[in-house]
């Protein structure tokens, strides 16, 4: 048959050749189109496991441990070793993790978690009940001052088999859920520790959960200082085996030796950084942002500077600064000004949803205009004051200034400085600042120093490694004022930074705050369960807390991540800290295979 198909083809005149070789090609072409077509229509990319993703953070890690983590660097590797009963979707959505369900009562008291039936920790011992217990009661230990046990106050504990566990409140609690997302310690490991071992434990730097993944190699300095931590997927994941085999985080300093190792090719990746860093790197890169319920503020200690009990101090410090240059100077338009404790966003329909490059675009605008038009009102204004006398002085700062002037306070130009009598006391408007040295605080805290000395106060900056800053001056409330983060979370349980009874170590109250009204509405919030009362109670906390001033609120930043094009299936959605940008981590992927739709 081939030869009489050759015979045939011979027989062609030069005409009829041309014209055979010109349909042969059209329906070669035809049938490769369809093919392509089928491929495209028919055929999709599934994630395959494989590949591997590196990533550089700043600090090291200390306590790699759901209970104590306190930096960045703890809380990223928690985040990808440990799980809890549930875990949260980018979405928000809460889904099963550990536990396999769960039923809460009808009076809203007693949520029971049955536990999946095969997980287990890294090291093979099963995980039960007991360790869910074991991880709760640890939390709530006075003695080992856990950042988590406010929010477990008022929780007890109770093992009904090896795979169900009852907790018991003494009140409804409507953010409870988001309380079994802690990570579960194995009993097995820790139970002979007690609370000075339980904080000096290598399963601090070197340990075991149930997580996406698990510990394979940790390299440290001459100091024995990790340098960096290798992550292998843990194949027996209640969720399932993450796509990518291997995560990689090293270890730097500081910003700047992150951001050289970036360019050398030692990191794939970085998250947190400063926007200033941003305007450094190739425009070509893959950038994700997302909006945070984070807010930054100057906290007042009332109680070790007495001047801050006045309340006119408070109130003019707070119309002197000038917030919307805090955000396109430092933040470079990654955050939005506040004027309250309650980010955002966070009762609005948009909730923490990502932010685009445009939406940053219009925030930078907008808030020049804004600066524009303080800048003008200042230029504007002739009227004197009777400090530095026939300054035109710009609006915000004679606003400040005039809040002082009215309440008794007096400025001599040949002291340069403001001074009020009282029966009581005598006042000077000086006191320090307090920050960490993080590049992006200590730029907001020289900027916010500037309004203030043009205020006409005495500022002494007073700059503190980030360990130091929480370790001896934070817990310790030894600080006039503060500037520092709060990360509120989704759930908007303000009850730990506000509520006078947090106003000591471990509580969060670095403001010292002590309102009865306040405490009411912050009490009553925490307790209800309908939305729109608890936004209503949180709404008239906010009101008190404006009306006091207890702290100078200065905006909520966005959250910035620098991440490899190849990675897919990441999702940032709503997240409260850095770390959750893992929260879909065990769905990330690198490889691919095409197979057709029937099979997927």
């Amino acid at each position: 048959m081939k030869s009489a198909f050759i015979t045939i083809v011979r027989a062609f005149s030069p005409f009829e050749y041309v014209l055979f070789i010109a349909f042969s090609l059209i329906l070669l072409g035809s049938i490769l189109s369809l093919i392509s077509y089928a491929s495209g229509t028919f055929m999709v990319d599934t994630p395959e496991d494989g590949g591997s993703l590196t990533e550089g953070v700043i600090g090291s890690p200390r306590f790699i441990n759901p209970l104590l983590a306190g930096s960045d660097a703890d809380r990223d590797l928690t985040a990808l070793i440990y799980s809890g009963l549930l875990k949260r979707k980018p979405s928000g959505e809460l889904i099963p993790d550990l536990a396999e369900s769960y039923t809460l009562s009808e009076d809203g008291l007693s949520y029971t978690f049955i536990l999946r039936d095969n997980v287990s920790f890294h090291d093979g011992v099963r995980v039960t009940a007991d360790d869910v217990i074991f991880t709760v009661q640890k939390t709530l230990d006075p003695a080992l001052k856990s950042p988590r046990r406010a929010s477990w106050d008022g929780v007890s504990v109770e093992k009904v088999n090896d795979r169900t566990v009852r907790f018991v409140l003494k009140q409804p609690y409507s953010p409870f859920l988001e309380n079994v997302t802690l990570g579960i310690l194995p009993e097995h490991f820790w139970r002979n520790a007690n609370t000075e071992q339980f904080q000096f434990s290598t399963g601090n730097i070197d340990p075991i959960g149930s997580g996406p993944y698990k510990v394979t190699e940790i390299k440290r300095n001459s100091s024995g200082i990790p340098l960096s931590y290798t992550l292998k997927a843990n194949a027996r994941y209640a969720l399932g085996r993450p796509h990518i085999d291997t995560i990689t985080f090293f270890f730097y300093q500081n910003e700047a030796d992150l951001f050289k190792a970036f360019e050398k090719g030692d990191v794939e990746s970085m998250n947190s950084v400063t926007p200033a860093l941003l305007s450094l790197l190739a425009p070509t890169l893959r950038i994700e942002t997302t909006s945070l319920p984070r807010i930054f503020a100057v906290f007042f200690n009332q109680n070790q500077a007495t001047l801050f009990k006045q309340q006119e101090v408070r109130a003019a410090l707070e119309h002197a600064v000038l917030k919307e240059r805090i955000v396109k100077e430092i933040l470079s338009g990654y955050g939005t000004p506040i004027d309250s404790p309650i980010p955002p966003g966070i009762f609005g329909p948009k909730g923490n949803d990502e932010i685009t490059e445009a939406e940053v675009a219009e925030e930078m605008e907008l808030e020049s205009a804004s600066e524009e038009s303080a800048s003008e009102k200042g230029a504007n204004t002739t009227e004197e004051i009777g400090v530095e006398e026939g300054e035109n002085l710009p609006a915000h700062i004679k606003e400040a200034r005039d809040i002082l002037l009215r309440n008794g306070w007096e400025y001599s130009e040949e002291e340069r400085r403001w001074t009020k009598e009282t029966k009581k006391e005598d006042y000077t408007l000086s006191f320090s600042l307090a920050t960490s040295n993080a590049p992006e605080l200590k730029a907001v805290a020289e900027m916010v120093a500037e309004d203030w000395r043009a205020l006409g106060a005495d500022v002494t900056l007073q700059v503190y490694e980030t360990g130091d800053l929480n370790q001896n001056i934070i817990r310790q409330r030894k600080y006039d004022a503060l500037l520092f983060g709060e990360v509120v979370g989704r759930e908007l349980d303000l009850f730990a930074f506000w509520h006078s009874s947090q106003r000591n170590d471990p509580g969060l109250n670095v403001a010292l705050y002590a309102n009865i009204s306040a405490d009411k509405y912050l009490e009553d919030a925490r307790t209800e369960s309908d939305q729109a009362i608890r936004e209503e109670k949180y709404r008239a906390f906010e009101g008190e807390v404006k009306s006091d001033v207890p702290a100078v609120f200065l905006y909520s930043p966005f959250f910035i991540y620098v991440v490899p094009k190849e990675i897919k299936g990441l999702s940032l959605g709503s997240i409260t800290t850095p770390a959750e940008r893992f929260l879909n981590v065990h769905e990330w992927y690198v490889e691919t295979n095409r197979i057709w739709k029937l099979f997927e």
